[in-house]
């Protein structure tokens, strides 16, 4: 009758199954740790670009300063970019594929995570990036320019350490993020976004999206730094000094370090290899919507942990002291062996069918 069978199959049953159910829903937990992480947090941080953007921004326009012209500037920040992973940099060479242009190879490329990159293009020192990376290198950005639109990201070039030209650039929001959002936010969550795009381009996806806390302008090492902090901070709700339990939501190599840090990390399954091997769970589908559906899911298998291990604890309070005969002498119950051997079976078994209900578990709609 004391046989711990129920009791050893409570939590790994659940797991089994849980993570099985989660692979057919395109959901990949990388063991039954990150599950349970993923079931108690406070709060849920999302990138930008490839997160709640689709990911793949289209060239607005191609802004080049005096003295250079418009083709030439794409054929050479193309050239540049061309080897780069970055969403801004698939948007430059989309357009100029889109105008036919052709250009040689840029030499001594050099990515500057969060910032843009540096290469050698036709015998010109090029670079390319946002405006922390034209103050980083001394560059003064030019007068006169009109700042960029709310939803658009500005992409600035330089030759030789002259200002050349920009270029702007707008992302949709993908179709479910809304709803994803708010989705969180009625299972009690905190939510955040942290780009490394201006607050410009930010401001308008995170009003679309229902996000009021936006951070913009952070580089890979900004983000690390903000998810510390929230990991710092004690939540009044719990009245504890251990800070918030927060996952991080990303897709490109910028996000990998916050990936690592986060309490639990949720990586895009359309993004770069390091954020996807940085990433606790991996969201083959690259929609928000997967991520309540992911957070639902463990905590529906946490439920289900908590009750098998209530069974097999019930079953052993109850089990062990009527078969030492505890209750004969007021009761006379007893109970026989082959009744003991059937409790026992039975117990293992409503552990396993209580598990292998979450092989029909759904996303709530």
């Amino acid at each position: 009758i004391a046989c711990p069978c129920a009791m050893g199959l409570a939590v790994p049953a659940a797991l089994t199954v849980a993570v099985g159910r989660g692979a057919q829903l395109g959901i990949l937990f990388k063991g039954g740790e990150a599950l349970e992480r993923l079931a108690h947090l406070d709060a849920v941080v999302l990138d930008k670009t490839g997160t709640l953007t689709v990911g793949r921004p289209v060239l607005a326009g191609v802004h080049p300063l005096p003295g250079h012209a418009e083709n030439d500037l794409l054929r050479m920040a193309s050239a540049a970019e061309e080897r780069s992973n970055h969403p801004l940099a698939h948007a430059v060479v989309d357009a100029a594929r889109a105008r036919d242009l052709v250009w040689l190879p840029a030499e001594d490329v050099q990515i500057l995570p969060g910032r843009g990159l540096i290469a050698k293009v036709k015998g010109h020192n090029c670079l390319l990036g946002n405006e922390a990376l034209f103050h980083e290198f001394l560059i003064p950005l030019p007068g006169g320019i009109a700042p960029a639109e709310p939803g658009v990201t500005r992409l600035w070039m330089a030759l030789d350490s002259v200002p050349a030209g920009y270029f702007d650039a707008r992302d949709a929001l993908r179709p479910d993020a809304a709803e994803a959002i708010g989705a969180l936010r009625r299972a009690g969550l905190r939510v955040l976004m942290l780009t490394g795009d201006s607050a410009a381009a930010a401001a308008p996806i995170a009003e679309q999206a229902g996000i009021t806390e936006v951070e913009a302008g952070l580089d890979p090492a900004g983000k690390l730094a903000r998810i510390r902090a929230l990991q710092s901070a004690a939540p009044a709700r719990r009245g504890g000094a251990d800070g918030l339990r927060v996952a991080m939501v990303g897709d490109g190599i910028n996000d990998a370090a916050a990936l690592a840090q986060a309490d639990a990390g949720i990586a895009m399954g359309t993004g770069a290899d390091l954020a996807q091997e940085a990433g606790d769970v991996l969201l083959l589908r690259a929609q928000p919507s997967a991520i309540p559906a992911a957070l639902d899911l463990a905590r529906s298998t946490v439920r289900v942990m908590r009750q098998n291990l209530v069974w097999a604890a019930a079953y052993n309070l109850l089990g062990i002291p009527l078969a030492a005969g505890a209750f004969y002498p007021s009761f006379h119950i007893l109970l026989t062996p082959w009744l003991a051997a059937a409790a026992m079976a039975l117990s293992s078994v409503c552990v396993l069918a209580n598990s292998l209900r979450l092989r029909g578990w759904r996303p709530a709609r």
